[in-house]
């Protein structure tokens, strides 16, 4: 008996506006194309707004009754077929050798008001580069994923975004048996410091020449008239990193896993997993407990951004030939990070000008936040209601400390700051307002949003969201989002498995 006909899936709006991503024009070395392992019974549980209108879907699309199933990775579009890269990197500062997309498959990219944004779904199924894994991500990690892109891109800070959220019951083992999800990734591209330090490993110029071309026509045209463009890609990159780790680290972000593999050559925050905010001002903390040698801990993200520079150099010398060429772009990255990490500091305590004692400033407050545990996030939000003339009013922020006269010693410094600038209190708290943000995206936020879905409740998911998407607003009703974490977050803990 012949076998009957399926009926035709209905095409959607972004099925039919995906095309083949731009990384499909380099040679089959550079990827393996992939379809993706059916998730049974795919839901659709979240889907972001901001995101569609990035990609031009309307409305219509997001209704679309096929769309769990094109994001769940359960059928390629029809006019692009997915694909897996392969890359390397160095993992906790050891070389790996290959890695590559184990648990992602690129598929396919939209085009919109003049940008190209790739798709990427993250927990899909198997891959070739995923050795012994399952190619699966946990629910628990990927909506972990889904918010910290949307609260990072909220706060302002370079990163790759999260289309949708698909669960489904089916069962994935980690420490435990957990169901599995998969996340939708944007970005205008994936690609990687690895993706370079995979063809140097290999000693294959011809294919590095390659990926360093396509890099440069697609991402950064406007170096190509350099007399050396290669040089030029790596001096832009080392900028975008700088300000990168600035960002970061102004806010409080931990990344916890920041391998070569992880990070973007586009300057983008990449690869989310261990990650944290700071609750109490911690220069040593770790987030990630996987990282027994304290490696990725926050206050050594800015050095380790550069190591991470250097072997990004390593691997592009084969094209710069000269060792000192790249040694004196590198070199850069100190003051490129020093600059952008006082304006933001700045920024954050409200000074409009740069004067020499700035610096010390800066350090005396951090010191004394670090020596008594204050909260980073909410001691700065709190900050731009201090009243230049009137310390009687300080009892919001004299509260947060243990040692209230260690406060005090220190705010008469900070007011003969502001004075030397003429500072005016309404206007001030407006701009210190626009960049301490009330709410961050705390880990027992996201446990509680965790812990609902579990039980099948997404709301918490979307509420979060909202909240994240807008983190220097006051968003009335929701403060409790913005308070101290409870007693029992104490006892979370994130790992690479995350």
């Amino acid at each position: 008996m012949s076998a009957q006909p399926q009926p035709a899936v209905p095409q959607g709006e972004l099925d039919a506006r995906l095309r083949e991503s731009s990384f499909a024009s380099l040679p089959d070395a550079f990827y393996t194309r992939v379809t993706g392992t059916p998730l049974p019974a795919p839901t659709l549980i979240a889907i972001n707004p901001d995101v569609a209108d990035l990609l031009g879907l309307e409305d219509t699309a997001l209704q679309d009754p096929g769309l769990a199933d094109l994001l769940a990775g359960n059928r390629p579009p029809p006019n692009a077929q997915p694909l897996a890269a392969v890359y390397s990197g160095h993992q906790f500062g050891v070389w790996a050798g290959q890695l590559g997309d184990g648990r992602a498959m690129l598929l396919g990219a939209v085009e919109h008001a003049g940008q190209r944004w790739e798709l990427q779904l993250k927990g899909a199924g198997l891959t070739p580069y995923s050795r012994t894994a399952d190619g699966r991500a946990v629910l628990r990690s990927s909506i972990r994923e889904y918010l910290c892109s949307e609260a990072m891109a909220g706060l302002g800070i370079p990163t790759t975004r999260a289309l949708a959220l698909v669960a489904s019951d089916a069962t994935v083992w980690r420490e435990r048996a957990e169901t599995a999800a998969v996340v939708t990734r944007v970005a205008p591209s994936f690609i990687r410091f690895g993706s370079f330090e995979h063809w140097y490993s290999r000693r294959e110029p011809e294919r590095l020449r390659q990926l360093t071309d396509y890099t440069l026509q697609h991402f950064f045209p406007e170096l190509l008239d350099d007399k050396n463009p290669v040089v030029a890609l790596l001096g832009e990159v080392t900028r975008r990193t700088a300000v990168l780790m600035a960002a970061w680290q102004a806010v409080g972000f931990c990344h916890g896993v920041m391998n070569t593999d992880n990070m973007s050559i586009l300057g983008l925050t990449l690869d989310y997993g261990p990650f944290g905010f700071l609750d109490a001002y911690d220069p040593e903390h770790i987030c990630n407990h996987s990282d027994d040698s304290g490696r990725y801990a926050y206050r050594n993200q800015p050095e380790i951004g550069r190591w991470n520079l250097y072997c990004l150099g390593q691997a592009l010398m084969p094209l710069i030939g000269e060792v000192e060429t790249a040694e004196t772009v590198l070199k850069t990255y100190p003051q490129l990070y020093a600059t952008a990490w006082s304006a933001a500091m700045r920024a954050k305590l409200g000074l409009r000008a740069s004067l020499p004692q700035d610096q010390s400033l800066c350090d005396q407050l951090l010191a004394l936040l670090a020596g008594q545990h204050i909260d980073f996030t909410i001691f700065f939000r709190t900050l731009g209601s201090l009243r230049l003339d009137d310390a009687s009013h300080d009892a919001p922020l004299r509260d947060l400390f243990p040692d209230r006269a260690a406060f005090d010693a220190w705010a008469v410094l900070y007011r003969e700051r502001l004075r030397q600038e003429n500072s005016d209190d309404p206007t001030r708290k407006r701009a210190m307002n626009r960049v301490n943000p009330k709410y961050i995206l705390r880990n027992h936020l996201a446990e509680t949003a965790i812990q609902r879905a579990q039980d099948k409740d997404y709301s918490e998911i979307t509420r979060l969201a909202g909240i994240l998407r807008a983190p220097f607003d006051e968003h009335p009703g929701q403060e409790s989002a913005a308070g101290l974490p409870p007693d029992w977050a104490s006892g979370l803990a994130v790992s690479c498995s995350s």
